[in-house]
């Protein structure tokens, strides 16, 4: 926000130390408009609880930002209409992207809400929150500091649209609500009604999962109600607005990335009446209170609050180096998730320029590192507060022209232990590499429907009296597969076993001692079907040859007369994680303060070696050929060890 005019505001907010004072500099922040603003207080100042809430949403609201002028009301106009349309979600998005592009600038024209918030549009919001809290049984057990958070905002995310958002919302999604019964167990439980209005979402919006690159967000209430696409927070922000429209306490929070992914991920959480947190895993599409991610690393999370932050605005306003991931609209909740460490961390630098430090983990092609949170340096130590286990972490420092790494890259182990990692440069150690990022649960499970898979030959199209030449009994097997047929075959073909699916990505048969490939015509068990066959040869290791039945799968090639494939190419299901044969890859290991490398290399086989790779070093395999998943790994036993 630092380039935004209001950033005077903030950097002398902090001095402020109590509610008074804060209102005092919001009113001198508002400058035109504190007369607005003014109405709002004068209105209230018979009642003592509202005047209260307005002086809440007054004296933070410095802190919260819309799109300025009215580009951004033309461009939801336009979209409207398009999500109403009966194209499909793609075309829809499709369209909508190539709108946004004669909307350049948008997200730069934005402006301090405290500077254009109207009297009349606060008040109504004052009013219909209170008006929720006193009258919605699910949300009559909230305190006031939890109203203040969790009904009273007059907006639920930043460069929402100050339009009538609760009553639009509310009338498009409160049928199932109000035609609840009135019942002794479930009626006035805020799980009960999450419920409710969920299924309603569901059921009328249908969620349709497409991540858009570029364009603007659906956040006027108009878009939010009618959208047929987006990615999880699109879908979160439309589950917020609704719910809080309807007097149910829930609110936003988020991770910036997860331990061992480049993305982040947004989620909504119910306050239930037992005083308890309810997450939903993923947005609209899961119910609060269900499993939240039980395996996954997660480094933060942070709470979408509409106070502000007195302690990363106070950060703000003394460091020399600001990082701009840093909202002050955020709380730290990490320690309200699971087991988290408070590591002092040895500083391995002298000329450092700022008292502050930061945490950060490997983010892979995006930014290498990618910063999570701030801390304190103190007598060369850096302590920082409330990290996840199970994760690789790097501190980093200002030195006076930027960040720059002042740690050894450390792992927080779940016990809570920290190991710090250093290459030993004087003992060395072969490599051998398999993947460039680590297989997940879903990866495995594809992959291992391929077990027990066969290469059979016959001369017989119904394949009786087959010999079996290869059978699949681990993975490490070499990319070309000798085959080694006692004689010449018509036709060839894998063999799928039971439960499997087909689940091939490729298929390819070679002469000349795998010199050639060879081509005939595909066969199958479910016939010629093209859309299904021939994607076990297309050269795309993300295409599947995948059929309707578990059982009695198989694919191959018939080619006209008998002939001798001395060996086969077979990928099961997979992320294209694993080498690629003709890619080229760079390993890197971290040298103190930066990557090193140990040479690029064309990928002939499934496998790569690397020799004379100190031992005990952090490393990374980047693929130069593409795709975005990497991940840094040790090596240790003759595997790779995933952070």
């Amino acid at each position: 926000m630092k380039n935004l005019n209001i950033i005077f505001f903030l950097l002398t907010f902090i001095s402020c130390k109590n509610s008074d004072s804060y209102l005092k500099y919001a009113l001198e922040a508002a400058k035109d408009n504190r007369p607005e603003l003014e109405k709002v207080l004068n209105h209230y100042k018979e009642d003592p609880l509202k005047y209260k809430a307005a002086v809440f949403l007054i004296e933070n609201m410095p802190g919260h930002f819309s799109y300025a002028g009215d580009g951004i009301r033309q461009y939801y106009e336009i979209c409207e209409k398009i999500l109403v349309s009966d194209l499909p979600p793609g075309e829809q998005r499709d369209t909508i992207v190539k709108i946004a592009e004669q909307f350049p600038g948008l997200k730069e024209n934005i402006i301090s809400d405290i500077k254009i918030m109207k009297a009349d549009y606060l008040i109504k919001n004052i009013d219909d929150a209170f008006k929720l809290w006193e009258t919605k049984p699910w949300a009559q057990f909230l305190n006031f500091e939890q109203f203040c958070e969790y009904l009273l905002p007059y907006k639920c995310c930043e460069l929402q649209e100050l339009d009538h958002w609760r009553d639009t919302m509310s009338a498009h999604f409160s049928d199932d609500l109000s035609a609840m019964p009135h019942d002794d167990d479930h009626y006035d439980s805020p799980y009960n009604a999450t419920t409710k209005v969920r299924n309603e979402l569901l059921r009328k919006v249908k969620p349709y999962g497409i991540w858009i690159e570029s364009g603007y967000p659906f956040l006027s209430a108009s878009t939010m109600c009618k959208i047929t696409f987006g990615k999880c927070s699109d879908y979160v922000n439309l589950g917020v607005a609704t719910m809080r429209s309807l007097g149910i306490p829930v609110v936003i929070e988020n991770t910036p990335a997860w331990g061992r992914y480049r993305a982040g991920h947004e989620w909504y959480t119910l306050l239930n009446d037992k005083g308890e947190l309810l997450l939903s895993q993923w947005d609209i599409s899961s119910d609060p209170g269900s499993t939240f991610f039980p395996y996954s690393r997660i480094p933060k999370v942070y709470r979408h609050m509409y106070a502000i932050n007195r302690e990363t605005l106070e950060y703000m306003n003394k460091a020399k180096y600001s990082d701009p991931s840093n909202s002050i609209l955020h709380k730290d909740v990490t320690g309200e998730y699971f087991a988290t460490n408070d590591p002092v961390i040895p500083v391995i630098r002298n000329d450092l320029e700022d008292r502050y430090a930061y945490i950060a983990h490997f983010n892979g092609h995006y930014t290498d590192w990618l910063i999570l949170d701030f801390g304190i340096l103190k007598k060369k130590k850096a302590h920082f507060k409330n990290m996840g286990r199970n994760v690789l972490y790097l501190a980093f420092g200002y030195d006076g022209s930027g960040l720059v790494p002042i740690s050894k890259p450390f792992i927080i182990h779940r016990n809570g232990n920290i190991e710090y990692i250093e290459a030993d440069k004087k003992n060395f150690q072969q490599v051998v590499l398999r993947r460039k990022y680590h297989a997940n649960e879903n990866v495995v499970s594809m992959q291992h429907r391929a077990l027990h898979g066969m290469i059979q030959a016959s001369d017989h199209s119904g394949f009786s009296g087959c010999d079996t030449l290869f059978t699949i009994e681990n993975f490490e097997y070499p990319d070309k597969i000798p085959l080694n047929p006692k004689k010449p075959y018509r036709y060839y073909r894998y063999m799928s076993p039971k439960g499997s699916y087909g689940s091939i990505a490729e298929i390819k048969f070679f002469k000349n001692d795998g010199e050639k490939e060879m081509t005939g015509k595909i066969i199958s068990s479910v016939g010629s079907n093209k859309k299904v066959v021939n994607k076990a040869f297309d050269n795309d290791w993300l295409t599947n040859f995948e059929t309707d039945s578990a059982d009695g799968n198989w694919i191959g090639m018939d080619f006209g007369k008998p002939v001798l494939v001395d060996k086969v190419r077979c990928i099961p299901r997979n992320d294209d994680n694993n080498i690629h044969i003709g890619n080229e890859y760079e390993l890197k290991y971290w040298d103190t303060d930066d990557w090193k490398s140990m040479g690029k290399k064309i990928a002939y086989d499934n496998y790569l070696v690397y020799d004379s790779i100190p031992l005990g070093a952090l490393l990374w395999l980047d693929n130069h050929s593409g795709g975005w998943d990497e991940r840094v790994f040790l090596y240790k036993d003759g595997k790779q060890e995933w952070w």
